[in-house]
């Protein structure tokens, strides 16, 4: 799993709009990325909601929030609208960032062994470092965790 003071993976994924977002496009900003099992199920959509309902108290403090899973860029697209959401969605199906972050792990479910998604959250830097990890996020009350830890680290500098 990545950790504090490590750097953030590049990637080159595509959003609900099919277009295509790297790290670099954040260079010198706030980002927060928060990776999800899959859309449309309870507790993902209530963590998109969230975030959606907050993302101009995220923007007032300089950060952008995207939100991956593996479900396609149709299923995003799908999602988005269904539920009326503003956050940016990256499908990575190849499961490569989600790799990367190392929140693809094997997982238990009735009993039975899968791969998937650990739901969890980095705050990255301006810099492209992580300054803070979430795993196995319980969703009520995590995006405004997030929002708090943001102004706290932005107050330090």
């Amino acid at each position: 799993m990545l950790e504090k003071k490590q750097k953030f993976p590049n990637f080159a994924l595509q959003d609900q709009k099919n277009t295509t977002h790297s790290l670099t496009d954040y260079a010198g900003r706030w980002l927060v990325v928060y990776c999800y099992p899959k859309d449309n199920t309870s507790a993902c959509t209530l963590e998109a909601r969230d975030y959606s309902c907050m993302a101009a108290q995220f923007l007032d403090e300089g950060a952008h929030i995207l939100g991956v899973s593996p479900d396609s860029v149709k299923s995003h697209a799908g999602f988005v609208e269904k539920q009326e959401l503003s956050v940016t969605l990256l499908s990575d199906p190849e499961h490569t960032l989600l790799e990367a972050t190392g929140v693809w792990q094997k997982k238990k479910l009735y009993g039975k062994e899968h791969m998937g998604v650990v739901r969890s959250t980095f705050l990255v830097g301006p810099d492209g470092v992580v300054r803070e990890v979430w795993t196995k996020v319980k969703t009520p009350g995590h995006a405004e965790a997030v929002l708090e830890r943001l102004k706290v680290l932005r107050r330090e500098g």
